[in-house]
């Protein structure tokens, strides 16, 4: 089973149900902490009363400075979304590591951005050094990937697309909500991965519901990929892709082929100012929930409760 981990301003804590006990580790960060598992065995074992979960504050359980990559485009469902058709090649990008926030802490809009978008991701943390031209297979999942967190990839999309330009629309501060847990695997964890579900309201409104088999490129095959070109370490990010249900979704196709035909700041004026119609882009005041789990729990990353909010 797999074992919950939570990090505060005092330290790392084993979670075990409703209560938390503290892990008896010198680690700073999470590769640290990755490489005391014993500790974190010890905690779990622990027959203390420990401190109630409630009362903990939790931080993001990646600690930071690390590198955050991303994979775009890796569920069918937001492939279709997104107006894609036939094959789909793999494609990352990357995240400035100071994008990476707390659970509970605000996500804050930027003074220039209108149109702000979700998208939960399952996020693996790796737990060794993966160097330049490795292959992983599926049976090697646990010797490169430690654990799990819920990330959500907070995108600026008038950013993103009118400068085609992932890096800085996915990079503000706070645009990574990451944990609360980060849930540790053991070996045999890695066969339930395709059950995870991953979930994302707002204000109560369902509007992400989806498994992992609708993934179009799995862990073992992004990690062979990434390692062509990217060596990553443990305690490094990878987020793995978001499914459908973005407020973000491709014009029809006859709106498309209008498009193309006008000059670029013409057509993006029109687009967005098609968007502003649309309701489910994030606004101050609202609250993002999101989990992932399986149905059994066997794996449970617990859930993430991030208000907006707009910059001072």
């Amino acid at each position: 089973m797999s074992t919950n981990v939570l990090r505060t301003a005092d330290g790392w804590w084993v979670v075990l149900g409703e209560r938390a006990v503290p892990v008896d580790t010198k680690a700073a960060t999470t590769a640290e902490l990755l490489a005391d598992r014993d500790a974190v065995r010890e905690a779990a074992l622990s027959a203390e009363a420990g401190t109630p979960v409630a009362d903990l504050v939790a931080l993001s359980p990646a600690t930071t400075p690390c590198r955050v990559v991303a994979q775009m485009v890796n569920y069918r469902s937001h492939a279709r979304d997104s107006g894609f058709k036939g094959d789909i090649p793999p494609a990352f990008f990357r995240k400035a590591s100071g994008s990476v926030s707390g659970p509970g802490e605000a996500v804050v809009r930027p003074s220039h951005v209108k149109f702000l978008d979700y998208e939960i991701e399952l996020g693996l943390v790796m737990g060794a050094s993966l160097p330049v031209g490795t292959v992983v297979e599926e049976r090697d999942l646990p010797s490169y990937v430690a654990g799990l967190v819920i990330t959500n990839d907070v995108s600026a999309r008038e950013v993103q697309l009118t400068k085609t330009q992932f890096y800085e629309s996915k990079s503000y501060p706070t645009f990574t909500p990451t944990g609360p847990y980060l849930s540790l695997l053991e070996p045999e964890d890695f066969a339930h991965l395709l059950d995870l579900r991953l979930k994302l309201s707002v204000n109560g409104e369902l509007r992400q519901d989806r498994t992992l088999a609708d993934m179009i490129v799995r862990p073992a095959e992004a990690l062979t990929l990434l390692a062509r070109f990217q060596t990553l370490d443990a305690g490094d990010l990878l987020l793995t892709g978001t499914p459908g249900g973005t407020a973000l979704k491709a014009p029809p196709k006859a709106v498309e082929k209008i498009g193309a035909l006008l000059p670029p700041a013409v057509k993006w004026k029109a687009f967005f100012k098609s968007q502003a119609k649309n309701p489910h882009y994030l606004n101050p005041g609202d609250v993002i929930t999101a989990t992932i789990a399986t149905p059994d729990g066997r794996i449970d990353l617990g859930e993430q409760r991030t208000p907006v909010a707009d910059a001072n």
